[in-house]
């Protein structure tokens, strides 16, 4: 057998075993407190099952022994007689922290108050499980601390920043115990306390916020002074020290290996003010110096201060007379140490303790501004430290400098001046009459734009260009991307002269142009400042313009009478206000007027552009590609020829010209377009006149079944024989009820016997064919729903002449039928009823089998009657 546990671990386990559930618990330990202070002491429960509210009662007893009711949170009379009286003056409270927690609250402990309390919970359970009371002992000592101020300290003490300062506490207790003292300094402004140096009860010092660096250089000291005095120590006084100084004393105990403070007492020592050290620094108000020379100014302070204080000097300068504002730069600086800090153009020196010169050489335009002296005194600390005990900032010193601006004038002269549109443009901008202009000056120039207006109306000059004074160009919004595409061009020619130049004027740089000359000076730095600006008077660029006028005249050389000749016309153009004109000739043609077929069409042929490179437009018949000629006679005459006309050719004829003017060499910029007079193309024949018709005999059929389309086509007037006739027949639909919709082509036969389908979406078939020497027959096979609608067909007559050439007719068009398409409703239904009859058996079938089997096999039961158990009633006993 295993060995058996120890005698203590099981006495543990089973307390913890009967202790599972409430645990009332109070501090552990000895609690100690002084007459006159405040004493609380907590109580809470750990409940495993129970109310959300426990309910508390306090006993007391001196010897531990027999405890009397002190106070209860449930029973209002639980007090004993003697506690009422003080539980009514609210000496002695009951505070609940939680659900589970209550504190009792004891705010002027007596000498009787010394003895052991216990904190218990009344409970109705049937069984006890836990802890339910728990009792702690209070000790009640005598007052024995006593605090004041050491010594007789003046209730004001008034010192200058930098100085130093003491103040003492005393602080001593006759406490029959082994007590420790901690003592903390605390400064008081309004109604801000501030922690300065506290010494703890354990013998350490702990500095205040704030006071780290001070405490750690050794600037603010805490001391003990014989065995009952507490010193604080101030080397150098700041003006945050100022204010209300308090020493708190508390006195503290060791029970049981953890602290206890017994109470706290606090008394005022002093009130410190701070006087403020006067400083004032002085320049003087207007200082004017030339160009070139050297300028001193000096600062003069101003203090009371007669210890050891080093001041702090530093130059500023601003164009602005507000120091305070964006733009301030420090110009020299002498520290507390006597180190000048300075540039090498920049002197700072001192000539006594109380006087500072600046000294700027070789003085510019730039050096006009306004002058500050900012001074700082400084007073060494503890530990080599320095502190600023003062610092302010001087009036401005306005400084002006003169100089000698360069004299000079501008004239702007017009070398180039354009007469046409497209014309260059030049313009040069000289300086003239220079006067006082020395080596250390250079010119620059602007160039601005003002569009001409009525003289009541107000114009804004466009900037063009400006150059800065390192001669670096930047363009205007205006002239940015023509500057970029070489149109404008802006030069420098020599140190006095500017030019600016357009190559290619338009009607929109028309106006007053005028030039703006800078004058830049050299500073110390080698940086260049603009001193002076002169304007030129503005030359105004302008041409009378006048619209262009470009007429085109069209004739017939020789008369055309029948068809299978040469049609000849030729276009003469003439032009005024366009500068070096070159043209473009478009041939346009144009039905006669009475021709219904195309009334407002338009057909471009054949073009030559202004490099004479001719271009087939919209003639599409390949049989008569070389049928067309357009070719250049002279400069401003044209000749167009038609060989192997047509009848189809008929119709109006004209010339479209278009007159171009050269830009930038090889480009050309359109100038004007005009049209010629028309010439007609008429054909006096006495032919026959074609007609065309649909018929169908099935214009309703049923889905699937077979259309039949024919066109036939009719011949009056002159008989002809078949051979000599031969016809292009295109068939189309429109899908739709009416002829809203854009027609589609179905099917087409040219005269060559050639047949040309188009993909449909639907399943249905088509076919074309010629029945008989005047009629053509469509045929649609399989009809679907989608084939419904108009269908027309399109016939173009071709007839053979006498010479055995073939002439085109024009195009004709018969009148469109309706076709519709119906659905066949037996057809339609018979599969689907022989599905759904077919379905309606099977199911009931297999419904009946179900039913049966369900029947005869699943649904056999025995049932059973139970017996009904015969039970008596128990007697039930209640706690």
């Amino acid at each position: 057998m295993g060995r058996l546990a120890p005698r203590p671990l099981l006495l543990a386990l089973l307390w913890l075993a009967l202790c599972r559930g409430r645990v009332v618990r109070v501090p552990t330990g000895t609690l100690v407190r002084v007459v006159g202070t405040e004493l609380s002491i907590p109580c809470n429960v750990s409940e495993y099952d129970g109310p959300s509210e426990q309910n508390f009662d306090w006993s007391f007893s001196s010897s531990g022994s027999s405890f009397v009711e002190l106070a209860s949170t449930w029973e209002v009379g639980f007090p004993a007689q003697q506690y009422r009286e003080r539980l009514q003056r609210g000496e002695i409270l009951l505070r609940r922290t939680a659900n589970d927690a209550v504190e009792l609250h004891i705010k002027n402990v007596q000498p009787s108050d010394q003895g052991h309390y216990k904190c218990s919970t009344p409970s109705t359970d049937a069984t006890v499980q836990g802890n339910y009371e728990d009792t702690v002992q209070v000790k009640v000592l005598a007052d024995a601390l006593h605090v004041g101020p050491s010594g007789q300290p003046p209730p004001g003490l008034s010192l200058r920043e930098g100085e130093p300062f003491e103040l003492r506490c005393h602080a001593a207790s006759a406490s029959p115990l082994h007590t420790h003292l901690a003592l903390q300094w605390e400064l008081h402004r309004g109604p801000a306390r501030r922690s300065v140096l506290a010494l703890t009860h354990e013998g350490r010092l702990r500095p205040g916020p704030g006071y780290e660096q001070r405490y750690h250089s050794g600037d603010v000291r805490l001391d003990t002074v014989g065995s009952d005095a507490y010193r604080l120590s101030v080397s150098r006084a700041l003006s945050a020290d100022q204010g209300s100084y308090r020493c708190i004393v508390s006195e503290w105990i060791a029970e049981q290996g953890a602290w206890q403070e017994i109470q706290e007492k606090a008394v005022e020592v002093a009130t410190l003010v701070i006087q403020p050290t006067a400083l004032r620094a002085a320049v003087p108000r207007n200082v004017s110096v030339a160009e070139g020379k050297e300028l001193d100014l000096t600062c003069n302070i101003t203090t009371d201060r007669a210890d050891d204080v080093r001041p702090e000097v530093t130059w500023y300068f601003s164009r602005m007379p507000d120091s305070t504002l964006p733009g301030s730069h420090v110009l020299a600086r002498l520290d507390r140490d006597s180190l000048v800090h300075s540039s090498p153009h920049v002197a700072l020196s001192h000539v006594d303790a109380r006087s500072y010169h600046l000294l700027v050489r070789d003085v510019s335009k730039e050096n006009s501004g306004f002058y500050f002296c900012h001074v700082s005194l400084w007073a060494p600390g503890h530990n080599r430290s320095w502190h600023k005990v003062a610092e302010t900032m001087s009036a401005p010193a306005s400084v002006g400098v003169t100089w000698l601006e360069p004299d000079y004038q501008v004239y702007l002269n017009a070398s180039k001046v354009p007469g046409f549109a497209d014309d260059p443009t030049e313009l040069e901008c000289r300086v003239v009459n220079m006067k006082s202009a020395e080596a250390g000056v250079r010119f620059t120039v602007s160039w601005y734009y003002r569009m001409n207006r009525r003289s009541d109306d107000v114009v804004t000059s466009e900037l063009l260009a400006v150059m800065d004074g390192d001669w670096t160009l930047k363009y205007g919004e205006r002239s940015k991307q023509r500057a970029q595409d070489g149109e404008f061009l802006f030069s420098k020619e020599h140190r006095d002269t500017f030019n600016f130049r357009i190559q290619r004027t338009t009607e929109e740089d028309r106006g007053n142009y005028y030039c703006v000359v800078s004058a830049w000076t050299k500073q110390r730095n080698s940086s260049w400042v603009k001193s002076k600006d002169v304007f030129s008077k503005p030359v105004n660029i302008f041409w009378a313009s006048e619209d262009s006028v470009l007429v085109v005249k069209a004739r017939q050389p020789k008369p055309f009478f029948a068809a299978g000749n040469t049609f000849e016309m030729t276009c003469k153009v003439s032009s005024k206000n366009i500068k070096s004109p070159r043209y473009s000739v478009l041939i346009t043609a144009e039905k006669p007027v009475g021709d219904l077929s195309s009334p407002n069409e338009t057909k471009y042929i054949i073009s030559l552009d202004q490099d004479s490179v001719v271009k087939l437009e919209n003639w599409t018949d390949a049989s008569r590609v070389d049928g067309v000629v357009l070719e250049k006679v002279h400069e401003d005459e044209f000749r167009y020829r038609m060989y192997q006309t047509q009848v189809s050719d008929a119709g109006l004829y004209r010339c479209m010209v278009t007159a171009w003017s050269p830009v930038r060499g090889s480009l050309w910029r359109e100038a004007a377009t005009s049209l010629s007079n028309p010439i007609e193309m008429d054909f006096q024949t006495s032919g026959p006149v074609f007609n065309a018709s649909v018929y169908s005999d099935t214009p309703s059929v049923i889905r699937g079944d077979l259309i039949k389309l024919f066109c036939i086509i009719a011949v009056e007037g002159a008989a002809l024989d078949p051979d000599d006739m031969a016809f292009d027949v295109s068939w189309f639909a429109v899908h739709s009820f009416g002829l809203d919709k854009a027609p589609v082509l179905l099917s087409s036969l040219d005269r060559k016997g050639i047949v040309t389908t188009a993909r449909r979406d639907w399943k249905s078939n088509l076919s074309l064919e010629r029945t008989s020497v005047l009629e053509f027959l469509l045929q649609v096979h399989g009809s679907e729903d989608q084939d419904f609608g108009n269908y027309y067909c399109s016939v173009t007559p071709w007839v053979r002449s006498p010479t055995g050439s073939w002439q085109k007719e024009a195009e004709i068009h018969a009148k469109p039928i309706f076709v519709t398409v119906k659905m066949d409703v037996l057809d339609a239904f018979k599969y689907p009823l022989l599905i759904g009859v077919g379905l309606s058996t099977v199911i009931g079938l297999l419904s009946c089998l179900i039913g049966y089997c369900s029947s005869h096999w699943c649904c056999k039961k025995e049932v059973q009657e139970t017996r009904r158990e015969r039970r008596r009633l128990m007697s039930m006993e209640m706690d």
